[in-house]
Parts: structure tokens; sequence; C-alpha cells
């Protein structure tokens, strides 16, 4: 085979073979296709698709690149989160620990930032010694002892899509419903999790800008992940205005903490027991999302989860004082206060142009080998429906210098919508996909 001749076909509009894409996986991962070539077929994905059978073969090969983890030895059951990516996204961070703390083992392999979106990943290791990349048999210890783990992807599970993952970040080609598939299910099929939650957004601060594309999405990977033989349930969940208040990686890290101690943003602690809720129904600990609710409620109220949320950061080499104390993260030197233009309600927040404000002052990637900033980002002050004063803050800025600040200012001020009405109430969640 030729990988020209490949490019050409799904340029063409024709349906890649089973023996075709398996080529394309198996050589890529090898590196005798070189990023340009690879590059040009993930275009090519972009403009024509990929139908059910071509993105399950996919999947498979891409779940097959690597070791394909078997972790019953270790917990007869485990679970893993995952979500498509939205503007200050840190509900991992929560949900893990928190179905943790009531007996599921989480065995989660997580990405770094792509396009305007954060990553778990990045955010983590805005802790002090934090590790995350970690041996398959560091990654299965933890899995029994303490229990959570949250890993950037082995270059054992899945190679196929970490490199696929890294090169879509800066080739446009982060928007494909086939290649998003594909990569998060890849991961969730390598890393051997019994029972799978899909955190599915739309929005503008999302990559599946509208809610009929997320629905595709979920439904994919729900049927995927089902085809496999595991559990699978896919929340379809609102970024329409980003998650939270904070936007940046040790920003978000301050934010998880607080909703782990009990005085997180309602937005961001409602959708954590929702994801947990599914988790903690699929795995059998209750017959009811209800009933589960109130177990992971519990959970959270008596301090069980943040403790375990600490114990995954000791085992994985963070220092602990540094949670214990979140004023200690990254800090960036420079903090303004950006003024609302008038008075009025906002009617709506832009989360990926406030993502990329965010990448302009340093959080995230132009290029995956860009090293990033933890301590820059933002911190809303507030949210769609509030009423602003003119001259009253909208939101602070983290920056690493006053002339970054300078550049980004205009950007914020077009993120921004303020009439004098108040809108009708987003929905955080729109629907839940157990069945295809």
């Amino acid at each position: 085979m030729r990988m020209v001749e490949i490019i050409a076909a799904k340029r063409d509009g024709r349906p890649l073979t089973t023996a075709e894409i398996e080529w394309v996986v198996k050589h890529y991962t090898a590196g005798d296709i070189p990023d340009y070539q690879m590059a040009a077929l993930a275009m090519a994905i972009v403009l024509r698709g990929m139908d059910d059978r071509e993105t399950a073969d996919l999947t498979i090969a891409m779940a097959r690149s690597g070791d394909m983890l078997d972790l019953h030895d270790i917990a007869p059951l485990t679970v893993d989160k995952h979500s498509t990516g939205g503007v200050g996204d840190k509900t991992t961070l929560v949900v893990a620990p928190l179905v943790a703390a009531v007996g599921l083992p989480v065995a989660k392999m997580s990405g770094r930032g792509l396009g305007f979106s954060g990553g778990t990943i990045d955010k983590l290791e805005s802790i002090p010694g934090f590790r995350t990349s970690l041996s398959t048999e560091e990654f299965r210890r933890a899995v029994h002892e303490p229990g959570l783990v949250v890993a950037a992807q082995s270059g054992d599970l899945a190679p196929a899509d970490k490199k696929l993952y890294a090169l879509r970040d800066v080739t446009a080609t982060v928007e494909s419903i086939p290649l998003i598939a594909a990569s998060v299910m890849s991961k969730k099929l390598a890393s051997g999790a019994d029972c799978i939650v899909l955190d599915v957004k739309y929005g503008r601060g999302a990559f599946m800008q509208t809610l009929d594309d997320a629905r595709q999405l979920a439904r994919t990977m729900v049927a995927i992940g089902h085809h496999a033989g595991r559990k699978v349930t896919a929340v379809l969940s609102s970024m329409q205005q980003p998650l939270g208040f904070a936007i940046g990686n040790a920003l978000e890290v301050r934010e998880a903490i607080a909703a782990l101690r009990g005085s997180g943003p309602p937005d961001l602690v409602e959708l954590s027991l929702v994801l947990g809720s599914e988790l903690v129904r699929m795995a059998g600990l209750r017959d009811s999302v209800d009933a589960a609710r109130l177990l992971l409620r519990e959970a959270l109220q008596s301090g069980a989860a943040w403790e375990k949320f600490r114990a995954m950061v000791v085992n994985q080499g963070g220092d602990p004082t540094v949670i214990d104390e979140p004023e200690r993260l990254p800090t960036a030197p420079v903090q303004v206060a950006f003024p609302a233009p008038r008075s009025g309600f906002i009617t709506a927040i832009d989360g990926q142009a406030l993502g990329m404000v965010v990448n302009g002052l340093g959080g995230g990637r132009s290029r995956k080998e860009d090293t990033i900033d933890h301590a820059v980002g933002l911190v809303l002050h507030a949210k769609v429906g509030d009423h602003v004063t003119a001259g009253e803050p909208l939101l602070t800025v983290h920056a690493a210098h006053q002339a970054d600040v300078d550049q980004i200012a205009e950007r914020i001020r077009f993120a921004y919508t303020i009439h004098d009405k108040p809108p009708p109430l987003l929905p955080l969640v729109e629907d839940i996909i157990r069945e295809i």
C-alpha cells in the first residue's frame, strides 16, 4: 500500500477498507509515515468524514497499536470518565476522587491541552512534583492503591492515538466526529475500564458547537463502547459559557480543590455529581441515579473525596502541602481586573474566545512542543444571567506581563454580550444517552 493513494482515496470520498486503516495506524505508529502525510489524511477525514464501520476500525486499530491493559487481576471492575473538552472544564479533578471515595477504582489516562480547551494533565502538572508519566506497572499499582490514578498516555497504551492527538492540535483537525470518537474510545478500550461515562459538551466553548453534532458524537462513542463489551453512558452538557469561574491550569486546580472541600461553583459540583452518579449506577453500587447521587453527596460532605484526591497527589509525587494551601500553587505576577463596559445582564459569554485568550497568555499551545505557563489564566466574576454595573470587574486576568494583558483586552471585550433584559436560563445537562 502507498500512503499517498490512501490520502487521495479519502480526499475523493471513498471509504477506506479495514486493511487500509490497519496499515495506516501500524505504519504511522512505527514512524514509517511522516507527520505531514498523516496530517493530510486527517484533514481529508475532517472534510469527507468516516462511516460507522471506518470509525470502529480506526478506534480498534488505535487501541491495538500498543498494549491492551487488563486490570481484572487487580480489581474486578474499574471505571473511567472522559470529557470531549470545554473551557474551564476541570470535572475530572472532582469526579475521579469522588467515585474512588465510594469504592470504585478509577483508571484514567488523560490528555494535554488541545486547541482552546485545557488538558487535565497540564492542570495536574501545575502541582509541584506531580508525576503524570507512569509506567504500566506504576499505573496498575495505583489502581490497586490508592484506587485512583490520572496519568498521561503511556507510550505503551494507544501510542497511535498519542501521536495523532498531538498532531491534530496544530493542524486544525480537531473538529471531526470520527477522529474525536476514535481518539476517546481507543484510550478507553486500551486502558481497560469496564464502565465509562462520557461528558460530551456542546456550545461555543466546546469542540461540538451544536447539540446535534454533540448528540451524533455521543451516539457514535456509546455504540463503539457497547460493541467492545463495555458499559458506556454519554452525558450531553452545555458549554455555552465556561464551567465554573476559573480558566487556566493552576487556577482550575484551585477551583477543583474548593469543590472537593465544599465551596466549589454550583455548576461544577452539579455536573460532577451527574457524571459520578452514572458511574455508580453502571457499576451496580446503587440501583438508581438518585440513590447514587446520595452516596456521592455523602462522600463529598464527609471529606472522603478530598482525602482520596490528596492520596492520589501523594502517590504520584505531588507536594501535599501545596494542595493543602492552594494559594501556594503557581501564581501569575500580574493580575488585572477587566471592567464591564456597560450596565446590564450578561446574556452570553464566548468560551472559545476566552480559551484562546488564555492560550495567548501562554496557558496553551500553538505547537505540540510548546511549554505552557501554568500560572496564567482568567477568573470570572459574573456568569450568564448576572447583572453587572459599568466599571465593575467582569473578570481578572492573570498574566506574566502587563504587555500580555494589553494585547488581549479587545478579545475579552468581544467575548461578552450585555443586554438590558435577563436571558433565559441555560441548561447544564441537555440529555443522557445510555442506549443506542
